[in-house]
């Protein structure tokens, strides 16, 4: 489908692509561009409107895990594909067979999964343009090379190891950036044949040119770097067979029929590189956009030594998907308001990648509980998420407390729902509901006749009195009611004040000196377990109040 970006007739800059943005030539009107490093410029008015198939792809390598940055990315190209009716594809470059780490791409996948953002096709789920394995593709790769071999693009190159490695020492000796010299770009056609022939161990590097045509990234706006001015040749098929990045990714995309790019703005400077290889296989390039870095919030760089940034660790530690989908798009941009709250539905309805901006995204991991409690209070507010979390907490209980359960209706999903809204807003995750400041709600809790005793000696009064409420309500307990009939029922003790009557129900209710109102605790207990619990109260022995 043909997507495009006007053109300037006097310059003649135009691109076939997926976009249609408000153009400016950047020789016609410089002061509409703001130049940039990198011989960047940034179109200062670029506004996106994308039309026809979308198909976009995130592509990392299972060297690793996925961590907060590759979500990131996979997030952004998700919401595109989805905001304009297109396909999202999970492609993994496992073309660096020495670095692999076992089970890293079905975590990949299972974390996308995780996350609520699938792939539409992958590895797993398949599709029309698969495999979407790199190293089940090793023929494309060659055939494509070699294409580039006969037309004069690219060339064996026979250098060994150890001269390279000379190269690169006498390059920091004199205080110049490695590169390749391109000396085998030079070979005579017999002496090719002939080392061809004896086998000599080889790669192929695609022999890059001046005359970079500048592009039109969607986010940083106008580009061109001259890479054959700064880099040597770069390798495209290395010397296993396997292909670089350089060559795969481009091969991938194209036969993927990808029409859009997004992928972080470390790539920035390769794409005028990939744009040489597109222009000499004849292929018409997708459109491009370099995704700001998401950062520390002190503006340091995310690193996977960090432990804390892997998805896995998140979903061990209870955060829910949308809390962490939401703070990774809160601190960036690219939308057109900027709120705590967004479900993916709103993210993508939101979404506007015009107001994707150059500037690093800085994360700060310490409002995460913040988005968390948020996320969790919409989810038990929604029928069918609520039972999805009763379900989750149902197996965490029993996994946690299982030997101490004196009584299974704490399994029970009318227990586990009324525990939840009474807790909505003062828990971060579920898994704070199974420590042991909430463990008094699937354990009855234990204490002794001389902690009653030091509280009043109208223990077995006031848990009479208590009982007496509970029968009356008939199993309808409200919060601003119990905290009224409380406080009329203390009048009724004749030596102990309100505030340790208080004490003692939240001990026989709780076990604990802290936490909710004893009306909350009473609620969220029921009829049925108050009972239970004041009973123990009624069977104290009598010791004398001290």
């Amino acid at each position: 489908m043909s997507l495009w970006l006007r053109s300037c007739q006097r310059c003649g800059l135009n691109n076939n692509t997926v976009v249609r943005m408000r153009f400016y030539c950047p020789r016609r009107t410089r002061s509409k561009l703001q130049l940039t490093t990198g011989g960047t410029r940034r179109c200062s008015t670029v506004q996106v409107q994308v039309q026809g198939e979308v198909r976009v792809r995130f592509a990392p390598s299972p060297t690793g895990f996925l961590h907060l940055g590759g979500l990131r990315t996979a997030l952004y190209n998700y919401i595109f594909a989805k905001k304009y009716g297109g396909s999202f594809i999970l492609r993994l470059e496992d073309t660096d067979q020495s670095r692999l780490v076992p089970g890293a791409a079905d975590s990949i996948e299972d974390m996308l999964e995780w996350a609520g953002i699938p792939p539409d096709e992958s590895p797993r789920r398949g599709g029309p343009v698969g495999p979407y394995l790199q190293s089940q593709r090793l023929d494309l790769y060659s055939e494509t090379a070699l294409q580039l071999v006969k037309s004069g693009h690219a060339y064996y190159c026979f250098c060994s190891p150890q001269r390279l490695e000379l190269l690169k020492k006498e390059a920091l000796r004199t205080g110049q950036t490695p590169r390749y010299d391109n000396r085998c770009r030079h070979l005579r056609a017999d002496q090719v044949h002939e080392k061809l022939a004896n086998e000599v161990p080889h790669v192929i590097r695609f022999r890059l040119e001046v005359g970079v045509e500048p592009f039109q990234d969607l986010i940083f706006g106008w580009n061109r770097h001259e890479v054959a001015e700064v880099e040597g040749d770069p390798v495209v098929i290395k010397a296993d067979g396997f292909p670089t990045y350089h060559l795969a990714n481009i091969v991938d995309d194209h036969y993927m029929k990808i029409s859009h790019v997004l992928r972080g703005s470390e790539w920035l400077i390769s794409t005028s590189k990939h744009l040489l290889m597109y222009r000499a296989l004849g292929w018409q390039p997708p459109t491009f956009g370099h995704l700001p870095l998401l950062m520390n919030k002190d503006g340091t760089k995310l690193s996977k030594r960090q432990g804390d940034i892997f998805i896995q660790s998140f979903q061990r530690d209870g955060v829910l998907p949308a809390a962490l989908l939401d703070i990774t798009t809160n601190c960036g941009s690219g939308f057109n308001t900027n709120r705590m709250g967004r479900r993916i539905d709103e993210l993508i309805s939101e979404f506007n990648p015009s107001k994707i901006t150059t500037h690093s995204a800085l994360l700060d991991l310490d409002k995460l509980p913040e988005f968390n409690r948020n996320h969790l209070q919409q989810q038990i507010e929604d029928e069918e998420q609520c039972l999805l979390l009763i379900k989750d907490l149902q197996g965490q209980i029993k996994q946690t407390y299982a030997a101490e359960i004196q009584d299974k209706d704490v399994l029970h999903e009318e227990y586990i729902r009324r525990v939840l809204f009474f807790r909505k807003g003062h828990i971060s995750s579920l898994k704070e509901l199974l420590s042991p400041n909430y463990s008094y709600l699937w354990v009855r809790p234990s204490f002794s006749s001389q902690q009653v005793a030091a509280l009043t000696a109208e223990a077995r009064h006031i848990a009479s009195l208590v009982l007496r409420l509970v029968e009356e309500q008939g199993g309808e307990l409200a919060v601003d009611q119990l905290n009224k009939d409380l406080k009329t029922l203390a009048k009724q003790a004749k030596a102990t004040k309100y505030t340790e009557v208080m004490k003692l129900l939240r001990l026989a209710l709780s076990g604990l000196q802290k936490g909710p109102s004893v009306a909350e605790l009473m609620v969220s207990l029921g009829p049925a377990e108050i009972i239970h619990r004041l009973q123990k109260l009624l069977n104290q022995p009598l010791q004398q109040h001290r």
